[in-house]
């Protein structure tokens, strides 16, 4: 009975919708615990981002799935023996039973058929699936019944597990839950007592961090990728000193966590520890020779900015009435920001995340009370019990931040078009315990369907990030 449903199952991602798959026809092969499967058709299956992409098409009711495709919202709903997931075209963030879990990458169109990952279903459903991409092999193997050493609650990447330690409570290992790399630093979130360790070898060029004591908690796995053996990489690009970064459980005893910054060049760093139970350990590769800090930001009279995405990660923030997702319309707006500010001569600026990264709010505010930050803007997006509420407001806590707010407020109001909110007082965690002037703009609201559709347009977003550098400007005084 057992392998007869996974048989059902794997009719799910082999009925193809018309069009045509990236794949050559017929050279795919697809086995169950070993055997070949035959699903007397050609199966189009594609690589994208290492993430194997199968077709979909609804699927009977008479096989025991339900599924459905919403053609507007893009969304795909699969629900089979009280178990449902919902997936939506071009975004990462997945319901499971109701909890968001973060896929490494999202379903796509492809020529009219959509495109869904198969290791994040099949394992929803039981499976471990691999993927042979010179024999263009996809293996799908029955999970054994007990895993004394596996979490079946951690996920990782695209719908992986994280092991637990055998015989490490953890409560005694320190929690990784997170990296970054922007801005030619490298970040660590970690909740505990570990202290990195950090050296720097040559031949070739690298900088070692490891953290004695401390595993990956199931929050890193919704960020970044982790396989079986706990081992996984952070793509770095356009910083010509880094060539990527690798990670991975290094020793089991102790239990010592090792991430390994490949440098393309020789390079001087700094480390940073900030916060108590819960840290930021950042490596700073603009370190130079001692005494020389000219390329620190803010240094040379430039000011320096930290733009915060809210939101990231396990955290989607408000959800629109489409679905959309306030974690990829704030980060949309900073990228997009920061890009424009880096033309400016005078201004330096430093994203909190630059991807979809968790950080707590906390970690927010330090990243900018560290450097000596001379302002901090936080982006989000709204959400109502109310579908008729619209419009832009502007937040700010202490009366120091309220001369930025007004000024950020008259660009804002003017980028979006949208209902003036008006600039208001609030008790937010990051513009309260930051020690510059800080503002949290509210573009939008979400649960309004005239200001979602809006937001996540490009005119609208672009709008609103040339709005936040010339509120910049106008404050700092700069020409």
């Amino acid at each position: 009975m057992k392998k007869f449903a996974f048989m059902l199952l794997l009719l799910l991602f082999v009925v193809v919708l018309p069009g045509h798959g990236q794949a050559a026809a017929g050279q795919n092969k697809i086995f169950l615990d070993g055997q070949e499967l035959n699903a007397g058709q050609d199966v189009p299956v594609e690589n994208v981002n290492n993430s194997i992409m199968v077709p979909l098409r609804m699927i009977a009711e008479n096989l025991g799935y339900k599924v459905d495709w919403n053609q507007t919202s893009k969304t795909i709903k699969i629900e089979q023996q009280g178990k449902a997931i919902q997936l939506i075209v071009d975004q990462t963030a997945a319901s499971v039973d109701g909890k968001t879990v973060i896929m490494s990458t999202a379903p796509l169109l492809r020529n009219g058929t959509t495109l869904v990952p198969i290791r994040f279903i099949g394992e929803q459903f039981g499976l471990t699936v691999k993927w042979d991409n010179t024999k263009k092999v996809v293996d799908l193997i029955t999970p054994p019944v007990s895993e004394p050493n596996i979490d079946p609650e951690q996920s990782n990447g695209d719908g992986g597990t994280v092991v637990v330690p055998p015989g490490e409570p953890s409560s005694s290992l320190s929690m990784i839950n997170g990296i970054s790399f922007n801005e030619n630093r490298f970040t660590i979130a970690i909740d505990g007592n570990a202290e990195p360790k950090v050296s720097k070898i040559s031949g070739p060029d690298r900088i070692i961090v490891d953290l004695p004591n401390a595993t990956f908690s199931d929050i890193f796995g919704t960020g970044q990728i982790l396989d079986p053996d706990l081992n996984g990489n952070l793509t770095v690009t356009d910083y010509p000193d880094v060539s990527g970064i690798r990670y991975s459980l290094y020793s089991t005893n102790p239990y010592t966590v090792r991430f390994v910054i490949d440098l393309n060049t020789p390079k001087n760093y700094s480390v940073e520890v900030s916060g108590d139970s819960s840290k930021l350990i950042v490596i700073d590769l603009n370190a130079q020779a001692p005494g020389d800090t000219s390329t620190q930001p803010g240094n040379s009279g430039r000011k320096l900015v930290v733009l915060d995405a809210g939101h990231g990660a396990k955290d989607s923030g408000a959800v629109g009435v489409t679905g959309k997702y306030e974690k990829n319309f704030n980060l949309a707006v900073i990228l997009k920001a920061a890009a424009l500010l880096r033309q400016e001569n005078k201004i330096d600026v430093v994203l909190t995340r630059s991807d979809d990264t968790f950080l707590e709010l906390k970690e927010r505010a330090a990243i900018a009370n560290n450097l000596g930050a001379d302002l901090f803007i936080s982006v989000h997006a709204n959400s109502s019990g109310s579908a008729a509420a619209s419009g832009t407001e502007t937040y700010y806590q202490r009366d120091a931040s309220k001369a930025l707010a007004n000024v950020m407020h008259k660009y804002l109001v003017q980028a979006t078009g949208l209902s003036n909110r008006g600039v208001r007082y609030g008790n937010f965690h990051v513009i309260r315990e930051t020690k510059m002037p800080a503002v949290l703009l509210e573009v939008g609201y979400l649960s309004n369907k005239k200001d979602e559709a809006l937001l996540f347009t490009e005119a609208l977003q672009n709008n609103v990030a040339a709005s936040m550098v010339s509120g910049i400007k106008e404050y700092l005084g700069i020409q």
